[in-house]
């Protein structure tokens, strides 16, 4: 038999997120789509940094909050920016399903 692949979830459910805010949770959503996507739709309250702009704003974000990247569907840029920002030692996951999940639901 063919030895079975774990696969680990990487991200983070939708009303997982909605639930950690309502409960005041320390948790700032960063929409790594671009200027123009981001302006079609975004999740209230989202900070806008393109995944090209993130690497120089690094500096500027607070190491003690948890991140959550999103972009339209999730999985692409926002499973890249959430790995850019963990390996600069901040804590971060992305967002399944993006902000078309989040709007939609």
């Amino acid at each position: 038999m063919p030895e079975q692949i774990k696969i680990i979830k990487d991200c983070i459910e939708v009303d997982e997120v909605q639930q950690a805010l309502r409960a005041n949770k320390k948790i700032q959503i960063i929409d790594v789509s671009s200027k123009e996507e981001y302006e079609q739709g975004h999740i209230p309250d989202a900070l806008n940094i393109s995944l090209q702009d993130l690497k120089d704003s690094i500096s500027q974000l607070d190491k003690d909050i948890q991140f959550v990247t999103a972009c339209g569907k999730g999985g692409g840029r926002s499973a890249d920016g959430a790995k850019l920002l963990k390996d600069f030692g901040l804590n971060a996951i992305w967002l399944c399903g993006g902000a078309n999940k989040w709007l939609n639901s």
